[in-house]
């Protein structure tokens, strides 16, 4: 679910106005005298805005406050959970920057606000170049695969959010079980196409994961790496945005990811040596989990919900096809 689709305006709540200003005069001076505030589209768990100053310069400002969190009270307490917070921010920006991946800048870390200020990287989203003109986008592609080859190399024997790597008594696979059952349960609470399979599923589930082998290595994922959580500067180079999912996590977690939101562009990340077995679990845990959780979402009063329905619709008929 992006941060940033577009600087289309949605209002100015909840994150207030001079909050937002005094965040960016601090990060850049009391002489930018800002003109305008926009609250971009799309944010389900941090409020993003984009301020202009006087000469049209512009920074983007994260907002982590309560009440721009449309998501229910987390309920599960596992390493893919939660993925929301100025620390987790903060952690996984210093780990890519270490690995030498490219995000945008960070000009001020307001944690007392759990706000951040940072660059506005003005070249538009990957997503759009990609429908726009993909010739145009592969020297982004291009560099992207780079990334990911780069992420893959740094390894950890623990596997977790990068801000708070503890020993784990289970493995990755094994909490993908346990979250994909949990996601049956709800999408069926909610749909009645779900609810009629739901017994096949699970024996599904069960069998897919009766398959992965253990794992003594992890390596760094960014989690929800689409075409529209990677920006292009304007001399066409990638930076990734929504980072506080970064974790330790099997390279296939990543790549089931990649091969649904690229579509026929994954072609240009796809690797060698993954998993099978993997990535057949992790792809049906996968569509289970973006089902249940938009569904979810929509018992509350997030706003662009026919979009969100959308992503619902989807990712259920992907998850019927598994049992017909």
């Amino acid at each position: 679910m992006t941060d940033q689709i577009g600087s289309h305006t949605v209002g100015m709540a909840p994150t207030g106005h001079d909050q937002l200003v005094s965040a960016a005069r601090t990060a850049l001076g009391a002489g930018h005298r800002v003109v305008e505030v926009k609250r971009l589209r799309g944010g389900t768990k941090k409020g993003v805005y984009r301020l202009t100053f006087a000469g049209d310069s512009t920074v983007i400002v994260y907002s982590w406050a309560p009440e721009e969190n449309y998501w229910p009270t987390a309920r599960r307490t596992d390493p893919f959970a939660d993925a929301s917070g100025i620390d987790l921010f903060e952690s996984a920006h210093q780990c890519l920057r270490d690995v030498g991946v490219r995000t945008p800048e960070v000009y001020l870390v307001d944690r007392t606000a759990d706000i951040a200020v940072v660059e506005d990287v003005a070249g538009g989203t990957l997503e759009d170049l990609l429908r726009r003109d993909p010739s145009a986008a592969e020297p982004a592609m291009v560099r992207l695969a780079d990334w990911l080859a780069l992420m893959r190399q740094h390894r950890s024997e623990r596997w977790g959010k990068v801000a708070h790597v503890e020993p784990q008594d289970r493995s990755c696979a094994e909490v993908l079980l346990d979250r994909a059952l949990g996601d049956i349960d709800e999408a069926a609470a909610r749909d009645a196409r779900i609810a009629g399979v739901r017994d096949r599923l699970v024996d599904v589930v069960h069998e897919l994961a009766g398959r992965v082998r253990p794992r003594a290595e992890y390596v760094v994922v960014h989690g929800e790496l689409g075409p529209d959580h990677v920006l292009v500067d304007r001399r066409g180079n990638p930076v990734l945005i929504d980072i506080e999912g970064l974790l330790w996590c099997d390279v296939e977690w990543e790549h089931v990811f990649l091969r649904l939101r690229f579509g026929e562009h994954y072609r240009w990340l796809a690797a060698d040596g993954l998993d099978g077995a993997r990535l057949a679990f992790y792809s049906l845990a996968m569509h289970l989990s973006l089902v249940a959780g938009p569904l979810r979402l929509l018992d509350g009063d997030f706003p662009e919900r026919e979009g969100m329905a959308a992503i619902a619709e989807i990712n259920l008929l992907r998850v019927l096809d598994q049992v017909r």
